[in-house]
Parts: C-alpha cells; sequence; structure tokens
C-alpha cells in the first residue's frame, strides 16, 4: 500500500518490493511454516520451489544445497504491532532484544518484532508511522501488506550503494559504509550490512552474503536486479514470466 499526502494523492516514488526470489533449505519444512503457520496463499508449487503471497509482493523460494539464512521485513498496519504480536505469539516463539518483545525505532518512527521461519530466516514486522497501511480491530494474515525489507549482507556497503543510487536511484535512508547502510525509503529498503563486521539484529545470527533477486518499482520504473552474494546486476530488459 502507498503512503498518501495530505490530499489524498499517492506519491509515486517510494521503492515498492513487487518480488522477492531466495534460496531454501527444506523446502516441505518452509511451505508448511508459511501456508499452516502463517495462513498465507501458496501457489506455484513445483518439486524444488513454490511462491508465496504476502500482501502485494510474491516472495518466491527455491530449494537449494547451499543455502544460507536471510532477513526478510513485512509491512504490517500502523500501530498494529500489539495486535501482531498477539497474533504471533498462537503461533511462533517471538525473538527478543533487552527482553523486550517489540523493538521500538523511534529514529525510523517505527515498531518491530521478529521471529524465525521453518529455515531460520530472521522475519519481522514493522509497523511504519509514515507508511499508512489500513488498520482494523483483528490482526490476521491478511494484514500483512508486502515485503519492506530484504538483508543484503556484503564485503562492501559502498559498492553496493553505488550500484544501487546509479542504476535505481535509491538514496541512503539511513547509516553509513562502515557497518550499516539502509537504502531505500519507508515503503521498502535494502538493508546493507558489512558481514564481515556486523551481525543481524536482535539475534545476533551470522550474517551471510545470501544471493537473492529482487523485482522492485521505484518512480514508477520497474527494475529487476540480482544479487549473487558478491555482485549486483541488473537485468535488462526484464522477462516477461517477471511480471507482477
Amino acid at each position: 500500500m502507498r503512503q498518501f499526502q495530505s490530499d489524498g494523492v499517492a506519491i509515486k516514488e517510494l521503492m515498492k518490493i513487487s518480488r522477492l526470489y531466495i534460496n531454501c533449505k527444506n523446502l516441505v519444512k518452509q511451505q508448511k511454516f508459511y501456508k499452516e503457520i502463517l495462513g498465507l496463499e501458496i501457489y506455484n508449487v513445483s518439486s524444488n520451489s513454490f511462491e508465496v503471497q504476502v500482501g502485494y509482493s510474491a516472495l518466491r523460494f527455491q530449494e537449494a544445497v547451499d543455502f544460507t539464512p536471510y532477513h526478510i521485513a513485512f509491512h504490517i498496519p500502523d500501530k498494529e504491532e500489539e495486535r501482531a504480536l498477539e497474533w504471533l505469539k498462537n503461533r511462533v516463539e517471538v525473538l527478543k532484544y533487552d527482553g523486550l518483545e517489540i523493538v521500538d525505532f523511534k529514529g525510523w518512527n517505527a515498531k518491530s518484532l521478529y521471529f524465525y521461519d521453518a529455515d531460520k530466516n530472521i522475519l519481522e514486522f514493522i509497523s511504519r508511522r509514515k507508511f499508512n497501511g489500513e488498520s482494523s480491530k483483528i490482526f490476521s494474515e491478511k494484514s500483512i501488506l508486502g515485503i519492506s525489507e530484504i538483508g543484503l549482507a556484503t564485503n562492501d556497503i559502498q559498492e553496493k550503494f553505488k550500484f544501487l543510487n546509479k542504476n535505481v536511484g535509491l538514496e541512503i535512508f539511513d547509516g553509513d559504509f562502515e557497518k550499516f547502510c539502509a537504502i531505500g525509503d519507508d515503503e521498502g529498503l535494502l538493508i546493507s550490512i558489512n558481514s564481515t563486521l556486523k551481525t543481524w539484529f536482535p539475534t545476533g545470527d551470522a550474517a551471510y552474503n545470501s544471493a537473492f533477486e529482487i523485482q522492485l518499482e521505484h518512480k514508477e520504473k520497474e527494475y529487476l536486479l540480482q544479487y549473487t552474494g558478491e555482485k549486483l546486476k541488473l537485468i535488462n530488459p526484464m522477462p516477461s514470466n517477471y511480471s507482477a
């Protein structure tokens, strides 16, 4: 869902993650987790892959022998973190930071809660005050609005930022080139960290340079990017089967 100005006109400059393709260690357990635990729609199931509909985003899992974990965040509606916490606690173990189940990111005007999926990917529900998702009295799987963030662990943050800035026009949201740099905006972020100097928040899990592909929209243009674990590549023109 797009952020809106006070006059009701949608802001079209923001980055929206339409599709995310990641590797998977255990296809059967992951499919069960997203379908039965989170209650999300599963489709395009094959012997070595499946897709999940997460709000406006599609998340695809591809079985791989060289799997390493990821960090992925999902948008939930504004001020829905308390309801989301109760919903999650009936399904999974919520990961704590300094004893807290809900982490307040005051500088980002957002609150988050964390949990693992079946592959020990660190998942996050993030409620942003500048991202106006429609709230309801009951939190459910339908309250998960879309993919907000993907972790991009690397040995060279500055190189990755220069590529994204030059080819997509993304800017620094927060951080610097030493250990941590969030690239994008309130709607979509690539969380780039130096995997030799920093671990994943909030668990301290090792940050692997896990490969992925991402389809995103920015300034009314679509981009398909591939991260090999070493380099970012722009796939252009975009193959027709990547259409959202």
